[in-house]
């Protein structure tokens, strides 16, 4: 065998275990409910190989032990015939056995993964054409703040995300953490899932909404009790005023360019709704959710003409000049 066709054998063998790891895997669990979910499915792929394999080895023993064709396809051989109706009656006991077992496997697995805990962190998220609204929920309305597209969590703690949607339907979907949800018009679903491990996990929408859909990404940060706390704390504060001349041009620039009409930055006069709130921006390790990572050229360009970016999103394009995309861009990138 030469070395080219062996290759070609080892990249066919080795080519779909690259979907088993990874920030975006199902076959990577990396939370309760996730490790549940690949339980289940290990078990329904075991027992659903050994049947087929049993399937296939039955059917081939019959083809080959075929009896010849007789001019009387009526006469038939009576202990034949009795052998053959005990075989079916087992094998339907055997079915009815194999899929209430299974049944009763999945019940048990969504114990897990929908069970409900008292204490949890609650984070509402509404899905939009074509970006996730964040928002962090507490007892005392001045702690509950918003963000966009990023959903920082602590380790080790439940955490039940509400799911609404502004426009269509969408479909949140962490493979590493936990299974998927839906967000309907008019309905509120919920979803609870607890990471195990600090780490960055990429999520998707999982349902077609869309020009952008494959463009409506987020990630999911887990981050140990203690750091989360301390960024929670600092995503409550308002955003920096600038200090420096550029910086205070970007502000008044953002304002009178209309972007303050669509993006809310707290502690500024910027109270819009319609787009992500801005007010830790540069914080954020990716923006258009999850389409591009967050580097001031990326930004620069997104500003400058986002519909060439991400075509039929709702922000657009800006008549600016070069000085005005500059000092709009060193004020964005101040807000940390």
């Amino acid at each position: 065998m030469s070395v080219w066709v062996r290759g070609v054998l080892v990249l066919c063998t080795i080519w779909p275990l690259a979907a088993c790891a990874g920030q975006q895997s199902a076959l990577d669990p990396q939370g309760l409910q996730s490790e549940q979910i690949q339980h289940t499915l290990f078990i329904f792929l075991v027992i659903a190989a050994i049947v087929w394999i049993a399937v296939v080895i039955v059917l081939g023993v019959g083809m080959l032990r075929r009896k010849p064709m007789t001019d009387q396809p009526l006469d038939l051989d009576q202990a034949f015939e009795e052998r053959s109706g005990r075989v079916v009656l087992a094998l339907g006991i055997a079915t009815t056995a194999i899929v209430l077992g299974l049944s009763f496997v999945s019940y048990a697995g969504q114990r897990t993964v929908f069970a409900k805990d008292e204490h949890v962190l609650t984070i509402k998220i509404i899905g939009h054409q074509w970006w996730w609204e964040v928002r962090y929920e507490a007892d005392r309305p001045h702690q509950s703040f918003v963000t966009a597209n990023e959903i920082r969590i602590p380790t080790g703690q439940p955490v039940k995300v509400e799911l609404e949607s502004a426009d269509v339907i969408h479909s949140f979907w962490v493979p590493s953490l936990t299974g998927k949800m839906d967000l309907i018009t008019g309905q509120k679903n919920e979803l609870q899932f607890t990471a195990r491990n600090a780490g960055v996990y990429r999520g998707q929408c999982a349902e077609f909404c869309g020009l952008q859909h494959a463009h409506m990404a987020f990630a999911v940060i887990a981050l140990p009790p203690d750091e989360f706390g301390r960024w929670r704390d600092h995503e409550n504060q308002s955003a920096a005023s600038p200090s420096d001349q550029l910086g205070m041009q970007g502000e008044a620039l953002f304002r009178g360019r209309g972007c303050a009409l669509c993006h809310n930055i707290s502690g500024t006069m910027a109270g819009g709704q319609l787009g992500p709130d801005l007010t830790h921006l540069a914080s954020r390790t990716t923006i258009a959710a999850g389409t591009l990572p967050n580097t001031p050229a990326t930004l620069a360009g997104w500003i400058a003409d986002p519909q060439h970016i991400k075509p039929g999103n709702l922000m657009p394009k800006m008549p600016l000049q070069s000085d005005e995309l500059i000092a709009i861009l060193h004020y964005l990138e101040q807000l940390k």
